[in-house]
């Protein structure tokens, strides 16, 4: 029940729902351009949100952990976004802190705007008083100001002035800190000055610190959106509920389409289009794809289109910025046709290509003025390009006079990013006389790690070490860009964008040479999931043959005798992982590849119910993918056996037992023959099996030698009333086995 409350303070709190109204009913895909936009209503569609997420080891680009997305439980309970804070279980009493993870553009901004629309419309959540959003974007303008609480919200919500302090502790009041990836602030919340007076002044950063632990307005709620990468900012400790955006479900998609389009039948003729390209329907699990999607195919599809329509994301990227160009000739006139670009065009486009290179290799997904002017942009120009690259600032307050910018999703940086790279290669001879306003050659030869200036390095050498750059970044941020810088090196591709990229030696003889490269790469010591990318980067090229002999391998009714390379085995572990049918044994010496090749298919162990690894030597990083397999949502893995596995050191074993105690594994038998487990690899055995939930019932150690005091460990437990493990097999009759 609300206290009882001023008059006037209903009046503030009315005209803050008027102004919150304003800010959030009308939403623009991408754009935000004043006067665009359409009614949030309109255009909204449910997205899929679920509780919980898992913990597996991100160790790739987010278009890979999509794919994983797509194939995730749908028998999960999914939450509307209205009913982020309700208590769901018996178990759950309070929810006060929420963290909401998400994919870039996969609609968390969009979640957050309908909560609040809703609220402020008087349909949903109305005990809460205030709903106050303040995006991470606007608060990294203010980073090294010093304010108070009550100051902060004076600052952000102009409409709350007669606001006091006392107001603030007596009503119900919901944060929302949009976009935690996009901060600049260094949260620390171990080692900082305690605040629990909102009239106290302090950094911001140390304010918000104390409002997510409770220590300043212990009773607020508080809603954190952020991609899977930087929500680790935030301890466990402070949240008490973590859900996950996943975007649409394939039904969402097709509504998605519909609400969009008046025309039913182009509607249907794009949603056909998108589910005969796995990539598209993939990608489009995504809002803001599906409205790239929407636009590129409406544009071919509503005039005379000869030519196909784009089955890879190279194809779709680049007709996408041709579309954005030719809107903005129409919008602003010109006297070349809408769709030539003028050298202005081209000039701004890779000065905004340079932009979007530079910070995809620092993290950086938003830029401020002084971040455009060092790359020689003019901010007047950029809003003209709206479509490309995205002015958002709000107008109503005096501390946006500094305004904030972002590319339309993560996806047209590491495109725009990739055409500038290629732009940087197809001119190195005339780099300096050329364009010295806005081409840094040093980007190039840095980024391909040559030591020299070598005008005559070849289109194929240039892709090569690009991509075992791309292979040996550890979280992946240079997938896609790689996967693009293979699409542009295509004639079509480069033809699409009209002249912004020179023509390059993409002679037949060259192409196969750079596809004989992408087959006959050695990862090695690469983790298997960043080698997958390697198949991507053949689709992008639209060379078939690899996924077309794997689709013939598999309905092979003698498998064992067709060979395999290390190629097929990065395409046969993506299609194992990504089928609809869970496969029952996965047994790597079954297959007839050399030891790399089978080291690539370790990614399809996690849609897999049995697995066997023999005589396997694998490093640190396909040991945590077999570990990812075992706490994925869902974890299908029920059968993992090791055999003469020498590589599985202590380290191995405790990232396995790790596992063993998530809440998603279900493994029920481990087999560790001949694996020379250690005292420590017991001992992290045995606090696995002590876990609770751990589902383990049968536990082979066989032809491990072990000593009394690794096996009084393992049998400690064995007591335990809450033990569920049925059989543990050792290779001697043990005297302490024999007792249990």
């Amino acid at each position: 029940m609300k206290p009882k409350q001023r008059g006037d303070l209903q009046e503030v709190i009315e005209g803050h729902k008027i102004s919150l109204k304003r800010r959030c009913e009308h939403v623009t895909e991408g754009t935000n351009e004043a006067g665009s936009g359409t009614l949030l209503n309109k255009i909204y569609t449910e997205l899929y949100i679920t509780e919980g997420q898992s913990e597996e080891v991100d160790t790739q680009h987010e278009v890979r952990q999509l794919e994983r997305t797509s194939k995730k439980n749908i028998q999960d309970t999914p939450i509307k976004c209205q009913d982020i804070f309700k208590v769901l279980s018996e178990q759950q009493r309070h929810v006060r802190v929420v963290l909401t993870n998400g994919v870039a553009g996969v609609g968390k901004t969009f979640s957050v705007q309908k909560f609040s629309l809703d609220w402020a419309e008087g349909l949903e959540n109305q005990d809460i008083s205030l709903v106050l959003p303040l995006s991470w974007r606007e608060l990294n303008l203010i980073r090294d100001e010093q304010h108070s609480l009550l100051s902060l919200l004076h600052v952000f919500h102009p409409t709350l002035q007669k606001i006091r302090a006392e107001d603030l502790t007596v009503w119900k009041l919901l944060f929302i800190f949009d976009g935690l990836d996009e901060s600049r602030f260094s949260l620390d919340f171990n080692k900082h000055q305690v605040i629990s007076d909102v009239t106290q002044v302090s950094l911001v950063e140390v304010l918000l610190v104390n409002l997510i632990q409770g220590n300043l307005l212990p009773s607020a709620l508080i809603w954190i959106t952020s991609r899977p990468a930087a929500a680790y900012q935030i301890p466990p400790s402070c949240v008490d509920r973590i859900t996950e955006v996943r975007g649409f479900t394939d039904s969402q998609k097709e509504e998605y389409f519909r609400r969009r389009f008046s025309d039913e039948d182009l509607s249907k003729r794009i949603i056909s289009h998108i589910k005969a390209s796995r990539s598209l329907h993939i990608m489009c699990l995504i809002p803001v794809f599906c409205w790239i999607t929407a636009i590129v195919l409406e544009d071919m599809m509503t005039r005379d289109q000869r030519g196909e329509l784009p089955k890879t994301l190279t194809d779709l990227y680049s007709h996408f910025l041709m579309v954005q160009i030719k809107r903005k000739k129409q919008k602003y006139g010109g006297k070349q046709r809408p769709e030539e670009l003028t050298e202005a065009d081209k000039e701004l486009l890779l000065k905004l290509g340079r932009l979007a290179f530079e910070h995809l290799e620092k993290g950086n997904i938003m830029f401020y003025s002084e971040d455009l002017e060092q790359c020689g942009l003019d901010v007047s120009e950029v809003s003209v390009y709206s479509g490309v690259c995205t002015e958002i600032f709000n107008r109503e307050s005096v501390i946006f006079q500094k305004s904030v910018y972002c590319f339309v999703h993560l996806s047209i940086q590491e495109f725009l990013a990739a055409v500038y790279m290629f732009h940087c290669y197809t001119i190195n001879k005339r780099i300096m006389e050329s364009f010295p306003k806005y081409l840094k050659p040093n980007d190039f030869f840095r980024f391909v790690g040559l030591l020299n200036y070598d005008p005559v390095t070849s289109l194929d050498d240039f892709l090569r070490r690009a991509l075992m750059k791309s292979l040996k970044s550890k979280n992946g941020h240079l997938d896609l860009f790689v996967r693009f810088l293979h699409g542009l090196s295509l004639e079509s591709n480069q033809r699409i964008l009209g002249g912004l990229l020179d023509q390059t030696d993409s002679h037949p003889e060259t192409i196969q040479k750079v596809l004989n490269n992408l087959k006959e790469v050695n990862s090695d010591e690469i983790s298997p999931d960043r080698s997958i990318n390697i198949f991507h980067c053949l689709m992008e090229m639209k060379d078939q043959s690899v996924h077309q002999e794997i689709q013939e391998f598999l309905k092979s009714e003698k498998k064992s005798e067709r060979r395999l390379s290390e190629i097929h085995c990065s395409a046969l572990a993506y299609l194992l992982q990504m089928s609809e049918e869970v496969l029952d044994e996965l047994n790597l010496q079954q297959y007839y590849a050399s030891d790399e090749g089978r080291r690539r298919l370790i990614p399809a162990v996690r849609n897999c119910r049995k697995v066997v690894l023999s005589d396997s030597f694998l490093p640190k990083s396909h040991w945590e993918v077999v570990a990812s397999a075992m706490t994925s949502n869902p974890s299908h893995l029920r059968e993992l056996s090791l055999s003469w596995t020498q590589s599985l050191t202590d380290a191995g074993v405790k990232l396995l037992s790790s596992a063993m105690m998530h809440p998603n594994c279900r493994l029920e038998t481990l087999r560790l023959w001949c694996c020379r487990l250690s005292e420590i690899s017991c001992d992290s055995l045995a606090s696995a099996l002590r876990s609770n939930p751990s589902h383990l019932r049968v536990l082979d150690l066989s032809w491990n030698q072990l000593k009394d005091p690794a096996v009084k460990q393992l049998c400690g437990f064995l007591q335990d009333p809450l033990c569920k493990l049925e059989t543990l097999r050792s290779v001697r009759d043990d005297p302490v086995l024999s007792q249990v």
